[in-house]
């Protein structure tokens, strides 16, 4: 994940959020889950910060959107208490895969903030930033 991939990424979601009118946090994980951008817009509720991150990791680290991982670490689930793993994930939507052409994970971005489907919404804009 590049730094300039990153910060398109984060243009795009924070325009389409203002389209929303809504404030969120949005945080971008390389493949290995470590931090490559993060931006808290102003007015964004300060727990939002600690939620996009994990939505993020949990993406980058089980390659899947965290929308379905929820559906593994659910209570009837495969894995149930799964995001008590890995220092802490979230098994709700906002969290995407962000992957190469060929399929490869090359990162994931976390967005927290807003209701769910509008995290997702937003999340799924800065994808759509990214050139092909």
């Amino acid at each position: 994940m590049q730094l300039s991939s990153a910060t398109t990424m984060l243009a795009a979601a924070v325009a389409h959020a203002e389209q929303l009118g809504v404030k969120v946090c949005i945080s971008i994980v390389d493949a290995t889950a470590w931090p490559v951008a993060f931006m808290r817009m102003d007015g964004t509720i300060l727990g939002a910060i600690d939620v996009a991150n994990k939505k993020a990791r949990t993406a980058a680290l089980f390659q899947m959107d965290s929308a379905d991982f929820a559906q593994i670490a659910r209570p009837d689930g495969d894995a149930y208490s799964l995001e008590n793993t890995n220092g802490g994930l979230t098994s709700f939507g906002g969290g995407l895969t962000i992957r190469a052409a060929d399929g490869a994970c090359l990162g994931a971005i976390g967005v927290s903030g807003a209701a769910t489907a509008d995290d997702i919404a937003i999340a799924r804009a800065a994808l759509l930033a990214l050139p092909s």
